[in-house]
């Protein structure tokens, strides 16, 4: 299977690079993956192009920019539009609900309280519209191995003395690159359609799992600084997806071991 994969230069598209049995065309914007495409996905002329050079069987469409609508919401319409017969898997957020205490099932509709949450819902909605049989991936805080994700830099830095804080009020269920990249496979290559989500079965608060990685990494945890934060609990219930999965979507407990 030919497979397109936006923000190759991620840590999810870097991930999604190394798994095997498939062809895995790399499409960046402006960090170079070698053998890759360079692409603007907020250009609908230039991903139009791109798609139709490549011809691929399937897309996961990774890219994102936190802070820009363009690039999240239009970015993953403009891919949508240029999909033609190509499988689409888009990876989209828990920020696309506000926090609450009950996890959020895969049916729940999006209730954005942030403009990325907003960004990301907006190209839920299109991508449903405009390609019923595509899947829509939600997913929370990735973590990784080899130090890249931002929370494991963010333990680095914060471990160093730099300033800010990790929050004991904000809660996510982080899911391992690993796991999240596998599960990715799976369903781009299954008959599944719609919502799905793929995050860690246990919920933590950012203090948390800042302090699970540095024990895992050889820091001190009590040297990390701390403070409440606004309250910020979102929890996604994966279990109808984790039920057509072979991939195990593993706890912080386990894949941070140290």
């Amino acid at each position: 299977m030919r497979l397109l994969v936006t923000g190759a230069a991620g840590l999810l598209g870097r991930e999604l690079l190394r798994t095997a049995g498939h062809e895995m065309v790399p499409a960046y914007y402006s960090q170079v993956v070698p053998g890759g495409v360079q692409l603007d996905v907020r250009r609908r002329d230039a991903v139009h192009d791109v798609i139709r050079s490549v011809r691929p069987d399937g897309i996961i469409h990774t890219a994102y920019k936190q802070d820009d609508w363009a690039a999240t919401a239009d970015g993953a319409v403009n891919v949508a539009l240029a999909a033609g017969g190509a499988r689409l898997v888009f990876v989209s957020s828990d920020a696309v609900f506000g926090p609450r205490d009950a996890a959020y099932p895969e049916d729940e509709p999006p209730c954005p309280t942030t403009p990325y949450g907003a960004a990301k819902a907006a190209a839920e909605t299109a991508i449903q519209a405009l390609l019923p049989d595509a899947v829509i991936t939600r997913t929370s805080i990735i973590v990784g191995s080899d130090g890249q994700s931002g929370e494991e830099q963010r333990v680095r830095r914060l471990a160093a003395g730099e300033p800010g804080a990790f929050y004991s009020g904000n809660i996510r269920c982080p899911v391992h690159v690993a796991d999240l990249a596998s599960a990715l496979i799976e369903l781009i290559t299954s008959d599944i359609t719609g919502i799905t989500h793929v995050a860690g079965p246990q919920a933590l608060s950012r203090l948390e799992l800042g302090r699970k990685i540095a024990i895992r990494d050889g820091f001190d945890p009590d040297q990390l600084p701390s403070e409440p934060g606004e309250p910020s609990n979102i929890q996604l219930d994966c279990r109808r997806t984790q039920e057509q999965l072979k991939t195990r979507l593993r706890s912080a407990d386990e894949f941070l071991l140290p």
